[in-house]
């Protein structure tokens, strides 16, 4: 009965709340972490224990590097045709091969291995976007794909007050808002831009988590190239949904007003 009362009273329609439910479940269930574990059935943290001393401070450097080729190269090409259907499965397999490189070659080709991995999963998420009817030449839209490398899923241990969706869009608000504005202005991305590094630096934090997993479970010897293979397809397959979650959003936000759709998002 109040489930009921409350969809009388909502101005979202049956369809689109649907549509919010499946983004919820997206955007909040278990991070890239968890899914690994599943696979592999060992936890993520015998991987970590494998690795190099300075390998969290080669990956971040990699992580950084990597976000910054693919800003530049990944949705720039890409031709503005909305609602088009998403091509997930190429971007997964194309995703995939290069993990079985990573796989076969271990940390050491991580450096090539994650800029082509990140360029294809940002084109992906750019075609997802543009599924929704995302103006991918738009600068907020551009911004918006970026920023999905940002989204994590959630933990056990996070505080969901701290950690929710909206609250991470909250916690970077400035920071895209400052980098939209830039480019706006100048028309493409320069890499010592003070707006961008503050985005990058901020999205490339949150992105290092899902890379340091990524790596760990790689780092298991039972992996090897195979493993790599698949390790990359639970990678890209979990950016695709944050993807899918984010810009269901956003359609729904330009449809009903971000107020709207955020509270009944957390009322769900």
């Amino acid at each position: 009965m109040i489930e009921y009362t409350f969809m009388k009273m909502n101005p979202i329609e049956q369809p689109d709340l649907v549509d919010l439910k499946i983004a919820k479940t997206l955007l909040e269930n278990p991070g890239l972490a968890a899914k690994l574990t599943n696979f592999i059935g060992i936890p993520i943290e015998k991987g970590f224990e494998l690795l190099p001393a300075n390998w969290n401070m080669k990956v971040g450097a990699i992580t950084h590097a990597a976000l910054y080729k693919a800003v530049n190269a990944a949705i720039f090409t890409m031709k503005n045709i909305p609602h088009q259907k998403a091509s997930n499965f190429c971007h997964q397999t194309a995703v995939v091969a290069s993990g079985a490189i990573g796989g076969f070659f271990g940390l050491p080709a991580l450096a090539i291995e994650l800029p082509i991995s990140t360029i294809l999963m940002l084109r992906s998420i750019a075609d997802i976007a543009r599924s929704h009817g995302e103006n991918i030449m738009d600068t907020e839209s551009r911004v918006a794909c970026i920023m999905v490398f940002a989204l994590g899923g959630s933990k056990k241990s996070d505080n969901a007050a701290e950690s929710g969706y909206f609250a991470l869009r909250t916690l970077l608000a400035r920071s895209i808002t400052e980098a939209s504005e830039y480019i706006a202005q100048r028309g493409l991305f320069e890499e010592g831009a003070p707006a961008l590094v503050r985005l990058i630096l901020v999205i490339a934090e949150r992105f290092g988590i899902q890379v340091s997993e990524k790596v760990a479970a790689q780092a298991i010897p039972v992996i090897g190239a195979a493993g790599g293979a698949i390790v990359n397809s639970l990678f890209i397959d979990h950016f695709q949904s944050m993807s899918q979650g984010h810009f269901i959003v956003r359609r729904l936000e330009r449809k009903y007003g971000r107020e709207i759709v955020e509270a009944t998002y957390l009322s769900i």
